[in-house]
Parts: C-alpha cells; sequence; structure tokens
C-alpha cells in the first residue's frame, strides 16, 4: 500500500512525459495518449484519496535527498486525492466530448501541439493540488497560465487573440500580487514549505510582531488567487475568453483551470495561516464581500447576454462566487459547500458548454439565442444534456448544484454573525431566483416549435455521448449521494488544517 504514495509525482511526470511526446506524434496518437493519460491519472488521484482514507491520515512526499525546511515535498489526502481525479476526469472528459470541434477548429498541423499544452494544463494544475511549497506553487501557476493561453489561442481567429491578451494580461497582475505576497511571507517567516510557514506564522501570531507585514502578504496572496479565478470584479475576461476558444477548451478553462488557484488558496488559508486566524479576518471580509457581489452581478451579466456561449461564461463569476462565500465565512460547514461547490462546477460547466456547441452547430453556426430556437428538437441529445447542466445550475434537487446551494444556506444559518448570514443568504436567494430566468429562458427557445429553416443535424460521434453521459451521471451521483461526499470533504478538511 504504501506504494500509493508515489502517485501524485507519477501523475506530474506522466503528464509532463506525455506533453513531450505529443510534441513528435501525429494529431491522433497524441489525442489516445493525453486521454489514456489523464484517465490513468484520474485513477491514481482517486487511489491517493482511498488510501488517505482508509489510513486515516495525510502524508507528505519529500522530493529528492533534501528534507524540510529547504527541500521540496508534495502532500497527499482526502481532498487533493479527489479534486486531482476530478480534475483528470473533466479534463478526459472535456477533450474527448470536443474532438469534433477541435478536428474543425484548429488546423491539422496544430492539434498535436493541442494535446501537447493539455497535458502541460494537466501536470500543472496536478501539482498546484498536490504541492506543499508554496514557490513551486507560483512555478506552476506560471507555467498554467501559459498553457492556458496557448489552448486559447490556438484557434487562429481574431477574437481568440483578443482574449487571450485580456487573459494574460489579468493572470500576470495576478500571478505579480501573488509573487510579492510570497515575498513578504519569506522575509517574515525564512520559509517556503508550508507546514514550516505554518509555524512561523503561529509564533508571529502569537507574539504580534510583524502583524502589518503579515495580513499585507497574506491579502496579495488572496486577491492575486482571486484575480486568476476570476473573482469579481476581475471577471470581465470570462466572456470572450470562454465564449470565442473551441468548445473543449472552454470546457477545460472553466471547469479545471479555475479550480487549481482556488484549491491552491484553500490549502493556503488552511495550512500555512490558519483559516480562523486573526491574520486572515480582513481578507476573508474582503472574500466574502467580493463573492457576495459576484454571485448577483455575474447573474445579472448573464441574464443581459445575447449569445448562448457568452451566457455560459458569464454565469461563471456567479458560481465562482459561491465558492469565495463558503471560503470567506471560514467555518468547516462553509468550506466544505465551497468545495462541493468546486466540484460541481466542475462537472458542470464543460457538459454545458460542449452541449451548446452541437445546439449552435445546428442553428447555422450561431450560437445567439434567436438562431437557437428548435434547437433542442434538431439535436434531441444535446439539448437534453443541456437542460440536465442548466438544471444543476439552477439547483434542482436531485443534481449537484442544488447539494451545493443547500450546504451554503445551513452554512450562513450557523454562521454568527447576523449581518453576513443574511447578505449570503439574501444573494443565494436572488442569484437563485436570476439563474432560473436566463437558464429556463434559454431552455424554453430551444425546445421551442421548429421553425421553417430546420437542419438535419449531423450524426453523434460516440466520443462526445460518452464524455456528456459520464458528466450527467457524476453530477447526479453527487447530488443524490452528497451526504457521503460531504463526510469524505470533511475528513479531508481535518486532515489539511
Amino acid at each position: 500500500m504504501d506504494f500509493v504514495r508515489n502517485f501524485p509525482l507519477f501523475s506530474v511526470a506522466l503528464c509532463l512525459m506525455s506533453a513531450v511526446l505529443c510534441s513528435v506524434l501525429g494529431a491522433k496518437p497524441a489525442k489516445w495518449l493525453t486521454l489514456s493519460v489523464q484517465a490513468v491519472n484520474c485513477c491514481l488521484s482517486a487511489s491517493v484519496a482511498a488510501f488517505c482514507l482508509c489510513t486515516g491520515e495525510s502524508y507528505l512526499y519529500p522530493m529528492g535527498f533534501i528534507g524540510a525546511p529547504w527541500g521540496n515535498e508534495l502532500r497527499g489526502g482526502v481532498l487533493e486525492g479527489l479534486i486531482g481525479s476530478s480534475a483528470a476526469l473533466v479534463l478526459c472528459m472535456s477533450v474527448l466530448g470536443g474532438v469534433r470541434f477541435i478536428k474543425r477548429d484548429i488546423l491539422p498541423a496544430k492539434q498535436n501541439l493541442y494535446f501537447l499544452l493539455i497535458n502541460l494544463v494537466g501536470a500543472a494544475v496536478t501539482s498546484l493540488i498536490y504541492t506543499n511549497d508554496v514557490f513551486t506553487g507560483y512555478v506552476f501557476l506560471e507555467i498554467l497560465t501559459l498553457s492556458s493561453c496557448g489552448i486559447l489561442m490556438i484557434r487562429d481567429i481574431g477574437r481568440t487573440t483578443l482574449a487571450a491578451t485580456r487573459y494574460l494580461i489579468l493572470n500576470l497582475m495576478g500571478s505579480g500580487l501573488f509573487l510579492l505576497g510570497l515575498i513578504l511571507s519569506y522575509d517574515i517567516t525564512g520559509h517556503l514549505l508550508m507546514q514550516s510557514m505554518a509555524g512561523s506564522f503561529d509564533l508571529l501570531e502569537q507574539s504580534g510582531e510583524h502583524a502589518i507585514v503579515a495580513s499585507v502578504a497574506v491579502g496579495l496572496i488572496c486577491v492575486g488567487l482571486g484575480i486568476k479565478s476570476g473573482l469579481y470584479p476581475f471577471h470581465f475576461w470570462m466572456q470572450d475568453t470562454y465564449g470565442s476558444a473551441t468548445p473543449s477548451s472552454a470546457a477545460v478553462l472553466s471547469g479545471v483551470v479555475s479550480k487549481g488557484y482556488i484549491f491552491l488558496l484553500i490549502k493556503i488559508m488552511c495550512r500555512v495561516i490558519g483559516i480562523g486566524s486573526p491574520l486572515l479576518e480582513g481578507a476573508r471580509f474582503i472574500l466574502l464581500v467580493l463573492g457576495i457581489l459576484g454571485i448577483v452581478m455575474g447573474s445579472v451579466g448573464a441574464m443581459r447576454q445575447s449569445s448562448v456561449n457568452r451566457m455560459i461564461a458569464l454565469s461563471s463569476a456567479a458560481q465562482i462566487g459561491y465558492i469565495y462565500v463558503g471560503i470567506g465565512l471560514g467555518t468547516e460547514l462553509s468550506l466544505a459547500a465551497a468545495i462541493l461547490q468546486l466540484i460541481a462546477h466542475m462537472l458542470t460547466k464543460p457538459l454545458l458548454f460542449l452541449a451548446a456547441a452541437r445546439l449552435t452547430e445546428v442553428s447555422s453556426g450561431s450560437p445567439v439565442f434567436k438562431a437557437l430556437q428548435g434547437s433542442g428538437r434538431r439535436d434531441p441529445f444535446a439539448g437534453a444534456m443541456f437542460s440536465a447542466g442548466a438544471f444543476s445550475m439552477m439547483g434542482i434537487p436531485a443534481f449537484a448544484g442544488f447539494s451545493a446551494k443547500l450546504y451554503f444556506c445551513v452554512a450562513a444559518v450557523e454562521y454568527q454573525d447576523l449581518a453576513a448570514r443574511w447578505a449570503v443568504l439574501l444573494a443565494l436567494a436572488v442569484s437563485t431566483v436570476l439563474n432560473t430566468y436566463y437558464f429556463i429562458r434559454t431552455a424554453i427557445r430551444i425546445w421551442s416549435p421548429i421553425g421553417p429553416a430546420a437542419e438535419k443535424p449531423p450524426r453523434h460521434e460516440l466520443a462526445f455521448v460518452a464524455a456528456s453521459t459520464v458528466l450527467v451521471a457524476l453530477n447526479l451521483v453527487i447530488g443524490l449521494w452528497s451526504g457521503q461526499i460531504s463526510r469524505v470533504i470533511s475528513a479531508g478538511i481535518e486532515m489539511l488544517s
């Protein structure tokens, strides 16, 4: 069983080796290699989660022969394994379900390079999930930023170039703030490994020394990662980035990339500083306020869009807001709700982007709502998949989105601060109404009677059917067995802190 401890390293190494091989392979072998590696990584991370559940404890994996506090380390735990397996699975399904559009949108000579970039995304996200060293986290933040820009720009149209430029500028701004926070943290603690930094922060908290510097460092780290993950008001790049990318890229960027940034923030807050530390009070308050604003304003922005891709993209700002509200409340129950929402959003957003691409394809290639009239009748399977994703976003019972919202409500009701409690509950209510409005409006339009210009839908590929079915099935599993999954998440949070 101790062999399982090697799996985090194996996951990162497999992605990196696969990226190298993809550079010399043809498009088809590169595709199958990428899908195989991500499927294997899903099993490896699931094994890590199961191993830690069975042993009841997490573990550290030293890299090389130099131990703490100078050596580099990976950390395996229940949450790392759960999020790692979810990310690898969603990455695999996003590529599999969008194969048709990869062939359509990307030049044949560049398709193997696309799969190379997908493997780099997988390596970077896996490293962010498992790292126990904040500087290694920063290094892979940059790798993830550049590879994310690559999978966006590889669709060679002017709009993706503009979107990638905007995305890169905002992400570099977030990286810069994160790096400044790390520099200040290292200056006052002398450590980069999370466990060693945690001890130093405890001593600083007890002594009261460098309190202002520590608070500024923590704030810079939180804001930097918030910008990179699309926290309001830094979400305006989403509509062009997600809306103009090829569907697989939009699914990966919205479903996987942003979650890597958020999970790294959760690890730093819980393992390094302590979620209940006075040093985090100001940062948690800011994240709570911005999360509430994101829930409402993201929904308002999505409601005002005229195309389905941009609507789905902007609704991500609201869903990211839910996660930051859970982090901002800072209780064990709210953190469990945030992680449940993270997984639910990870499974649902790729499903929506892939299904919307199929509906657009049978609507003269136009994503505007007027052109989508009756698209669900022209392509019933894609319409059903989009409807399932919409149900989860609206919070319909039996779907993952409902379970996450329910846990947020319980966490808010049990929160001690009365003003924060009612602010969160009101934001949840308003967002639910707005989500229901624009997703129901879309569902009615796609299932409306077909006009005279009905088109014969293209033949469904098995890849799209399999990927979307897996995503819907997992969404239902989380919705129907949320109690058991939340207990696993709670056990992971206990190991994390």
